[in-house]
Parts: C-alpha cells; sequence; structure tokens
C-alpha cells in the first residue's frame, strides 16, 4: 500500500480520541479507512466471517441475527490467548484483504488508514508512510471510557493491559497529537498535519512518476 500512494496510519489506545481526530481529517476530504468498521462488518449479519467463525467456535457465538454474538465472543477470548489467537487468525486475513481493496478505491491525495492495534500488530507500521498517534495520559484515558461506555475503573484497566502502553504507542509514532488539549487547538494541529501530508503525499507521487 505504501508504494502505491502516500498513507498514514492513525492509532492510538481506548480513549484517546482517535475518531475525533479521524472525523477532523475527514472533514478535510482525507479518505478514512477503519479497521474496527472493517471488523465489524466481517463479523455483523451475512458477514464474510461468520461461517468461519461459527465452524471454529460453534453456532453458540452466533446470534439469532446472524451477527457475532460480539459480547460473548469479549468473555471467551479474554484471558485465553489461544482462543484469541484463533479468532484473529478468521478475521485479520479478511481484514487485510478489505482494507487493501478499500485503498485501491480511495479518491483522496492520501489515505488514512485507522487501526487500533497498529503498534501492536507489528506489521501496519511497515506499511504505511508515517504513523500518527492520537495521545493523552492514561488517566483521561479510563476517565472517558468509564463515562463513555459506562464501564468500571478495573474493566478499562484490563483492556488498556492488552493494548500496547503508551510509551511503545510514543515511540512508534512519526507525528503525535495531544488529545488533552481544546477542540479548536487539536483542530488546528490538524490542519498542519494535514498540509504537511499534502507535501508529503505530492513529493511521493512525484517521484513515482519520475
Amino acid at each position: 500500500m505504501k508504494d502505491q500512494v502516500f498513507t498514514v496510519g492513525l492509532t492510538g489506545g481506548i480513549g484517546s480520541g482517535k475518531t475525533t481526530v479521524a472525523n477532523m481529517f475527514a472533514d478535510l476530504g482525507v479518505t478514512l479507512i477503519d479497521t474496527d468498521l472493517i471488523a465489524h462488518a466481517l463479523t455483523n449479519t451475512n458477514g464474510a466471517a461468520i461461517e468461519a467463525i461459527k465452524n471454529a467456535f460453534g453456532a453458540d457465538f452466533i446470534q439469532f441475527s446472524g451477527a457475532m454474538d460480539r459480547a460473548k465472543m469479549r468473555l471467551h477470548v479474554f484471558g485465553q490467548p489461544e482462543e484469541k489467537k484463533r479468532l484473529e487468525a478468521i478475521l485479520h486475513p479478511l481484514i487485510r484483504e478489505e482494507t487493501e481493496a478499500a485503498a485501491k478505491r480511495s479518491t483522496g491525495i492520501y489515505t488514512i488508514f485507522v487501526v487500533p492495534l497498529l503498534v501492536e500488530s507489528k506489521s501496519w507500521k511497515q506499511r504505511v508512510s508515517r504513523v500518527l498517534v492520537v495521545d493523552c495520559s492514561e488517566q483521561i484515558q479510563i476517565q472517558r471510557v468509564m463515562s463513555r461506555n459506562g464501564m468500571t475503573r478495573e474493566q478499562v484497566l484490563a483492556i488498556m493491559q492488552t493494548q500496547a502502553s503508551r510509551d511503545e504507542r510514543l515511540k512508534a509514532a512519526d507525528d503525535i497529537i495531544d488529545s488533552e488539549r481544546d477542540l479548536a487547538e487539536i483542530r488546528q494541529d490538524v490542519r498542519r498535519l494535514h498540509d504537511k501530508y499534502l507535501q508529503l503525499s505530492k513529493a511521493a507521487q512525484t517521484n513515482t512518476t519520475q
């Protein structure tokens, strides 16, 4: 993907503000490809992953609607690494296939891939031109998710422990947006990075045509 067009991988921990920042880029005309939305579609009613999930885990994990029972699956794989790997072995190749197909359809001057587990995947950093991390303190993450999802502090911490640490994400970053700032300031940061990415994209396109 990186060889075809200038691309950005946008990531951040749970509650970091990824969606807010991604939508600001979308408002500027940037093409967004969200791997979470792709995964949701694959496991929704008549999704491409449903039959394989049913065969691997049993019909109990498929709701009457034909969608995967996400709550039940989340409980099943939590704390069971081998079961989590089984699910990922089904989903990851399909997500990659759908992601690459979406990238080929992209009409923007550059594309942003929203990948919550970009750092954890170990492969995404090599697949994009730059990595943009949406960052905030861990305490802010906890407060946001508790307020948004009605979770307990312990539940949020349990999820955070399955993700890369804040330091690991920052070390992987080419660019960083501080999401603890005022929304107007964040929008200014997005505009500044957008202008930078436009220049980098144009330079990359020039190099490929020479």
